[in-house]
């Protein structure tokens, strides 16, 4: 089973998006993507939502693939 992280952050700089990244995949976080959420009047992105996996104590090694029913 998939454990899934979201962070979120209002502060949508490259410094700030690259610290979110390192914390996370440092303690065992596997980065998904990132999801950004515009505003009307400007180009750039009011917020940043971070998506991390990891592995659950449940999941066997090989995550379940090739497994038989």
């Amino acid at each position: 089973m998939l454990e899934y992280k979201v962070v979120e952050s209002s502060l949508v700089t490259d410094e700030e998006l690259e610290r979110i990244i390192n914390t996370w995949v440092a303690i065992g976080w596997h980065l998904e993507g990132i999801q950004f959420a515009m505003r009307e009047a400007s180009k750039r992105p009011a917020m940043a939502f971070v998506l991390f996996t990891r592995r659950g104590p449940d999941t066997p090694p090989d995550g379940g693939e090739g497994a038989t029913p």
